[in-house]
């Protein structure tokens, strides 16, 4: 598991970008707006996706 700071997190429109496009690809994760965190559950090849896809959406991933 690893936490990921992502600072331009702001809505829960945000929010759902996230949960919509890690879902699609099937990684597991929590997304928490107060926290501007996004937490994930895998391996690290699911971490790297994940910030990738991250990324593709405007939100700079920094681990914590």
């Amino acid at each position: 598991m690893k936490k990921f700071k992502c600072e331009e997190i702001m809505c829960g429109n945000c929010v759902s970008r996230i949960d919509k496009a890690l879902t699609a690809a099937e990684i597991e994760h929590q997304v928490d707006l107060n926290s501007k965190t996004v937490t994930i559950e895998g391996c690290e090849h699911c971490e790297k996706k994940a910030v990738e896809i991250l990324d593709d959406l405007g939100f700079s991933a920094v681990e914590v």
